[in-house]
């Protein structure tokens, strides 16, 4: 359960000296009393980045208002937002259950501050998962002629459950330049390697056929750019000549889940910045 005189401050703007005291002034002026604070600046791109969590006893409306002075004179990028408050988050699947079923898991055991409102699968296959944990599963089948349509759909179910965050978990369909553009931001896809390696299907056959070292997994963001999104987590684990095709498998889907799970619980903890095709994490 959230605390709501737990609060926190993400925010980002150009780097100029007087941030992190006009922050904390603000803050002092409406009772608040630092609990936990991160800055970065960036000096490649001049910007600068703050997350601070922070208790106090003033209304929403009240830091809101005296944030948003602080934005216009800082020229930020804010959002302040419940400390530890639940994600309405939607769950886009294939058949690879490994990763919806960690995500649900993690949520289940208040591990994960995300409220999965419903489960997405262009098959059908794990709508019994869904079942089992009690989700809503919505069939939306796509081809290439129903796509644009199917699109749509998902767009509009976004917009009825007041989804705030879209997980691709292992959802084997690209998104059109369209839906990506839509949903930047708030999309977050699980690869099957160190991007851009080893792309399409089989991932980790054609890895075990190139003798690799290593295999891993990278949590992005979802841009128009196919996989190219800005990279918020990476994993990896060490294998040798004695790994099979099956055994990379079983170990890359484990790499999968922690990578996925930790990507998800950092957006949703707003951790997780944007700066240009990177990110900030404060983890």
């Amino acid at each position: 359960m959230t605390d709501a005189s737990s609060w926190v401050l993400s925010l980002s703007c150009p780097d100029r000296p007087g941030i992190v005291h006009a922050v904390s002034g603000v803050l002092a002026d409406h009772g608040g009393n630092i609990t936990e604070s991160q800055q970065f600046g960036d000096p490649d791109t001049g910007l600068f980045f703050m997350r601070v969590e922070f208790s106090t006893s003033a209304a929403r409306e009240e830091l809101d208002a005296a944030v948003a002075r602080l934005g216009t004179q800082f020229e930020m990028t804010w959002r302040v937002d419940v400390a530890g408050r639940r994600m309405r988050t939607v769950v886009m699947v294939s058949t690879a259950a490994h990763c919806v079923n960690d995500l649900l898991f993690r949520e289940r055991a208040d591990t994960l501050p995300v409220d999965i409102v419903a489960i997405v699968g262009n098959h059908p296959t794990l709508g019994d998962l869904a079942e089992f944990y009690g989700k809503r599963f919505v069939h939306i089948p796509v081809t290439a002629d129903t796509k644009p349509d199917a699109e749509a759909r998902l767009l509009a179910l976004v917009e009825e459950l007041d989804v705030e965050l879209v997980v691709l978990a292992r959802y084997m369909q690209i998104l059109s330049p369209g839906l990506s553009e839509a949903l930047r931001g708030k999309a977050i896809n699980i690869h099957h390697s160190f991007l851009p390696s080893f792309k399409g299907a089989r991932p980790y056959f054609q890895a075990h056929d190139r003798g690799v070292k290593l295999i891993g997994a990278t949590a992005h963001y979802v841009t128009s750019d196919l996989d190219e999104g800005p990279i918020i987590e990476q994993d990896v684990e060490r294998v040798d000549h004695t790994s099979t095709p099956e055994s990379l498998t079983a170990l890359g889907a484990d790499v999968e889940r922690r990578a996925l799970a930790r990507a998800v619980r950092w957006h949703a903890e707003h951790r997780v910045l944007l700066d240009g095709h990177r990110t900030i994490v404060f983890k």
